[in-house]
């Protein structure tokens, strides 16, 4: 897939083959379930680094303890005065479900990720993480927003095919206006030629 140079300032998207890696590389690490479900939420679901750290056990659980199919964030978490609801995808459901079952005496209010002394996560806490994580893995101009900004690029490219729309995508990422959402997206070369020679 041929992408367009990003505009200047804006965290790199990941590919699919540099995603693998990263899971990958995850495996051998310690709190390998934490970390892959911190990287998932930020590609499968578009979470930014303060989401990240606020999550709580109770935003991706049903009244039984049970992994929803959705992530419910209240507003005390999101930018803006808004909360939000991203469907959970099958691979970041399996990690929280994972990550829940090998956690001891969760309570609903818990935070979703701890740090290395069992205590939550704080924002500062993710970016580093984000940091290193992709500079152990050579990925140059990624950050804590890569994964979101994969997310939204990956969304708007694919909801028109399923039903949705922009709108769907600007929801998703809890942005207050298409305009912003559009920001996020990464440009397609290839998907223009083709588009062009449909008309």
């Amino acid at each position: 897939m041929l992408l367009i140079k990003k505009p200047e300032g804006q965290a790199k998207i990941i590919s699919r083959t540099e995603e693998k890696r990263i899971l990958h590389s995850l495996d051998a690490k310690q709190n390998s379930e934490r970390n892959k479900v911190m990287f998932l939420l930020t590609i499968k679901a578009g979470l930014r680094a303060k989401e990240v750290a606020g999550l709580r056990w109770s935003m991706v659980t049903d009244a039984t303890g049970e992994i929803t199919n959705a992530i419910s964030l209240t507003a005390s978490i999101c930018k803006g005065t808004k909360g939000r609801t991203i469907p959970l995808s099958k691979d970041l459901k399996q990690v929280l479900q994972q990550l829940q079952k090998n956690s001891t005496r969760i309570q609903s209010f818990d935070p979703v990720i701890l740090s290395a002394r069992k205590t939550a996560m704080t924002h500062h806490g993710v970016v580093y993480f984000f940091r290193i994580l992709y500079k152990d893995n050579g990925l140059i101009g990624c950050s804590s927003h890569s994964g979101r900004r994969t997310f939204i690029t990956r969304l708007a490219n694919r909801i028109i095919s399923v039903g949705g729309s922009l709108r769907d995508v600007q929801q998703m990422a809890g942005h207050s206006s298409l305009s912003i959402t559009q920001s996020y997206i990464e440009g397609n070369d290839r998907a223009k030629v083709e588009a062009v020679n449909l008309i």
